[in-house]
């Protein structure tokens, strides 16, 4: 059995800042789960372009408002406590926070926990955490 609070995963390497948004990561390819699980603090003010290539992803809104747009069609979704969003056609997205967002994220495959989008807003598949 897994236990882990997320005080402590907050006070550990697990806790990554990316800039726009920080992710507490809970769960990652280590445990051998085939998922990651994260708490994610969306920023409030910001616009994060994501487009997770390797990864599939799911997002549920514990706080906070925002909204999602699909970039190939332009499509604006508000996001608020209670919505979930489900990335499972790799969309290219921007992600943008009214106010701070906590969200619980999974993905599949699981992340190794050092990941930060790049320039086009990707994970890379099994990212090296040297260089991270």
């Amino acid at each position: 059995m897994i236990v882990r609070t997320l005080e402590e995963c907050e006070n550990s390497p697990r806790n990554i800042n990316g800039g726009n948004w920080k992710s507490v990561r809970m769960l990652l390819k280590e445990d051998n789960m085939g998922f990651s699980f994260h708490i994610t603090t969306i920023f409030a003010g910001t616009e994060t372009p994501i487009w997770y290539q390797n990864h599939l992803e799911s997002v549920y809104c514990i706080s906070g408002e925002g909204e999602i747009e699909t970039t190939a069609d332009g499509k604006v979704y508000p996001i608020k406590p209670g919505t979930l969003y489900v990335l499972d056609k790799h969309d290219q997205h921007l992600l943008r926070g009214f106010s701070d967002m906590q969200m619980a994220c999974v993905f599949n495959p699981p992340l190794i926990g050092h990941e930060v989008h790049d320039k086009d807003g990707v994970y890379a598949l099994d990212a090296d955490p040297l260089k991270a």
